[in-house]
């Protein structure tokens, strides 16, 4: 059983591909606008399912953030096979695992779309049991419902499986470890407002990354749901559609 919104598609387009890769609870219906945006770019967008995700809190927890990367290798597999670059963009703990896949994989750019490197404050999540004692155990999950989305994109998991938040907290230790190996062309993107990825996460990335190119793009009135978010997420589209093809042309005249 899956959830509605938690189909994958595939946007058939040109040459240059574009993975998506949603966040922690999250759906691919949750990129449905920002992909459509980028196929009338002229790109080829394959969005992915995450392990665990759109089906029930129950296997969600049962799930390691190994399983989420496979779930992103295998996108970035079949997305590869049929173009001839491929770029990354991720929202939230998606955009940790994209820039974990440049470190393995050859990508043409990443865009970073609110990673959680450092968790808001009022997560709390310094509060958080030892993995042992998150074991069957839920927390509530709560977010506005959102209008003017795609369907399926408000069918988010109400409650959280402690666990897996360990998992989220593992798989950012690994990217800290890790972020001097990110060369990749990187567009940073984040919300001032963000009450989940504390916004400093931008300016850690922006300092530590080692990618020659590097952009960082604040939005002074944005939450975290930057692909969803009306009036946010137009400026996000054309931003990130900006920067894969300004670089693509780049490319072109080298």
């Amino acid at each position: 059983m899956h959830l509605q919104g938690a189909e994958p598609f595939l946007l058939p387009g040109g040459r240059h591909g574009v993975l998506l890769i949603h966040g922690f609870t999250g759906l691919p219906a949750e990129l449905r606008l920002l992909g459509e945006h980028l196929n009338a770019q002229g790109f080829t967008v394959l969005a992915i399912r995450l392990a665990g995700h759109g089906t029930t809190v129950e296997d969600l927890s049962r799930m390691e953030h190994e399983d989420w990367m496979d779930s992103v290798r295998d996108g970035y597999a079949i997305l590869s096979g049929a173009c001839e670059c491929v770029s990354a963009v991720g929202h939230s703990m998606g955009a940790v695992m994209a820039m974990l896949l440049s470190v393995e994989a050859e990508l043409a750019h990443v865009v970073s779309l609110c990673a959680p490197v450092m968790i808001a404050p009022e997560q709390g999540v310094e509060h958080l049991p030892t993995r042992e004692a998150c074991t069957d155990r839920y927390v509530p999950k709560a977010r506005r419902k959102l209008r003017d989305v795609p369907c399926g994109a408000n069918n988010t998991y109400r409650r959280m499986p402690l666990v897996s938040i360990h998992e989220v907290m593992d798989v950012i230790a690994i990217l800290c470890r890790e972020i001097v190996r990110v060369t990749v062309p990187i567009l940073i993107v984040h919300g001032a407002r963000d009450h989940t990825a504390d916004p400093k996460s931008a300016d850690y990335l922006y300092e530590n990354v080692r990618s020659r190119r590097r952009e960082k793009f604040i939005l002074p009135d944005a939450g975290h749901l930057l692909p969803l978010d009306a009036g946010v997420r137009e400026l996000v589209f054309e931003r990130t559609a900006a920067f894969l093809l300004e670089d693509a042309a780049q490319e072109r005249t080298l």
